[in-house]
């Protein structure tokens, strides 16, 4: 068993911000990420809203922690980030990417791509539109951008249908 002395000698991964900017155009959402790694003991929401560029006064602005994973080493800590203030460069959420771990008990994926992030994102926000008051407040100020996200069947994030056996 670790004591607490062994568990301060024990390295801990360092933890890396990535923010999925989205955005719609045409009625498709589309997204572009930005990251950062945490550092000088800053709380990793301060450094997502800094990396969206949002702020209190951001008409419709939300912030919300969807996912993690492992990556090179590092814990990387995925927000949805919405609206992106100065959407170029962006590409289109493909809503049905997806991955999942190999085995039951190894639930995290050897790769994960960055679609299925961004695909992930949004199914969590489509459900927290209709279970989170704040998630449906922010909502009503952004029609244009939450109608393609409203669209999604509002699910657990990452819910995959049963395959009858």
């Amino acid at each position: 068993m670790a004591t607490a002395d062994t568990l301060r000698n024990v390295s801990s991964p360092g933890v890396v911000v990535e923010a999925l900017l989205l955005s719609v155009q045409d009625g498709g959402l589309r997204f572009r990420q930005r990251r950062a790694a945490v550092a000088g003991g800053a709380h990793p929401d301060d450094v997502a809203r800094q990396l969206a560029g949002l702020s209190p006064c951001t008409d419709g602005g939300l912030l919300h922690s969807t996912s993690w994973r492992v990556e090179d080493g590092a814990v990387v800590l995925t927000y949805a980030a919405l609206p992106d203030l100065d959407p170029q460069h962006t590409r289109p959420v493909h809503l049905d990417a997806a991955t999942s771990g190999p085995h039951p008990l190894a639930p995290s994926p050897t790769t994960v791509d960055l679609d299925a992030v961004a695909a992930h994102a949004c199914r969590h926000l489509a459900m927290l539109a209709d279970t989170d008051g704040n998630v449906a407040a922010a909502a009503l100020l952004l029609p244009q951008l939450w109608e393609p996200l409203r669209k999604l069947v509002p699910v657990p994030a990452g819910a995959l249908a049963a395959v009858p056996v």
